[in-house]
């Protein structure tokens, strides 16, 4: 295998250990006339219904798992369900509707989104104490499950939330602010719930899988504050500036949340919220993979963030300084997590994503090194990396010699946030569309011994 070869084979064992069908059916068992789920028993006569909901890019694959995992006539007649995907993600399923709640690869909420969150507030509404409520929650559920509350209109919360993307606010600090704006979020599906039993199977998309936080928390009742939400956006803006900054409505509805003196109703009933997959995951098996072909393994850690850029030169300076330090077949250094681009001003096209922006980093900072023994591989585990149709992009001494032969200058492409378009032509792009997963990114970044 090429150096290529083996960074792709470690990365993809990373994205198929949390192959969100897989981890689904690993939680559910059936057991004669009772059902386990996450080990919890529930006799099967006992249940009215078994309603499913939930939103994500791993939806699809989540909802699978659920009917192959409850696939008995006697259990399918229980079984209805809706939750809100990415188009590109749908697929036929027996019981559960997979709505398309926004376009591929566009990150945002629509009136679809809204529309799908309306059914699913209704159906968890319906729930009576014969009925068990499963939600499947995985990264990108905030986008997925827009629910304006009254006072804001979807394109006012849509353009807070793009405002916020570009000013480089972290996942924490943006859905702290979208919850305090949703019916949904922020617990607001637990509390729609009047009975019944509930249980959460999620994917965590976020470092250190604060439930409150992936996809919003849906099903965790909210701890931040309308004051918390203030302070993020006011770090980042002064109300009135700009007519691209935060919509008024948005200032508005956040002090009348500060003068109430009538706080958000308490859940009828209580959730249990599981993490089933995380960024961990992917990085145990990545490292079985690396270590079966021969590297020595040295874990970065699973919540590495910063900026995009930074990490990457980072990351290629640690290459550098492990040259004489590698043998045998050489060192792996494998790391997760999310970071962010720091968006340049510019009134140029440009196109990309955070890892793309890592790799192209990455190769700036050994523009003028030999790199034969180096490769550096940053995906998204989504399939999708910023509005584009790649993951990420690798780097190593043939993307090198293409940008040299074809006197692309990386700085430059680096200036502008537009490593899609660097990539694009040098073969660079890592492509493997959607892959109904989502534990944030994953870096590989190899080091060959010296007999290579």
């Amino acid at each position: 295998m090429t150096l290529r070869q083996q960074a792709e084979a470690i990365w993809r064992s990373g994205v198929a250990a949390v192959d969100s069908e897989t981890l689904v059916r690993q939680s559910i068992q059936r057991q004669d006339d009772r059902i386990a789920i996450c080990g919890e028993s529930f006799q099967i006569d006992s249940l009215q219904r078994i309603v499913v909901v939930g939103a994500g890019k791993a939806g699809a694959g989540m909802a699978a798992g659920v009917e192959a995992s409850l696939s008995p006539q006697q259990i399918q007649a229980k079984l209805t369900g809706w939750v809100n995907v990415p188009a590109d993600c749908q697929r036929p399923l027996q019981k559960i509707k997979l709505h398309a709640a926004r376009p591929p690869g566009v990150n945002e909420p629509t009136s679809d989104g809204v529309l799908g969150s309306q059914h699913i507030l209704e159906l968890v509404s319906s729930l009576t104490n014969d009925d068990l409520c499963l939600v499947l929650i995985s990264g990108g559920g905030s986008a997925l499950l827009p629910a304006p509350i009254a006072g804001i209109t979807l394109e006012e919360k849509r353009a807070v939330t793009q405002f916020l993307m570009r000013s480089g606010a972290t996942i924490q600090e943006l859905n702290t602010v979208r919850k305090r704006l949703s019916r949904i979020k922020g617990g607001g599906l637990l509390r729609a719930a009047p009975a019944g039993r509930m249980i959460a199977l999620i994917i965590s998309d976020v470092p250190g899988d604060p439930l409150d936080i992936i996809a919003s928390g849906p099903t965790v009742c909210d701890n931040a504050t309308p004051e918390d939400a203030i302070r993020i956006l006011e770090r980042f803006t002064k109300r009135g500036t700009t007519p691209t900054g935060v919509p008024e409505s948005i200032w508005r509805v956040l002090d009348q949340q500060v003068q109430s003196t009538t706080a958000r109703p308490l859940p009828a009933i209580g959730c249990r919220n599981q993490i089933i997959g995380n960024n961990q995951t992917a990085m145990d098996a990545a490292a079985i993979q690396a270590t079966a072909l021969g590297y020595e393994v040295r874990s970065l850690g699973t919540n590495r963030q910063g900026i995009a850029a930074e990490v990457g030169r980072e990351l290629a300076e640690r290459c550098l300084a492990a040259q004489k330090e590698a043998t045998g077949t050489g060192i792996c250094f494998l790391a997760g997590g999310e970071p962010i681009v720091k968006l340049a001003k510019t009134d140029q096209p440009r196109r990309g994503g955070r890892n793309q922006e890592l790799a192209l980093a990455a190769g700036l900072r050994w523009q003028s090194e030999e790199i034969s023994r180096f490769i550096v591989l940053s995906g998204g585990t989504d399939g999708e990396d910023g509005p584009t149709d790649a993951a990420g992009a690798f780097y190593d001494a043939q993307i090198q010699q293409q940008s040299r032969e074809r006197q692309l200058p990386l700085e430059s492409f680096l200036a502008i946030n537009d490593s899609y378009t660097f990539f694009a032509q040098v073969g660079g792009l890592l492509k493997t569309g959607p892959t109904h997963t989502n534990v944030m990114d994953l870096q590989v970044a190899l080091v060959a011994g010296p007999q290579r």
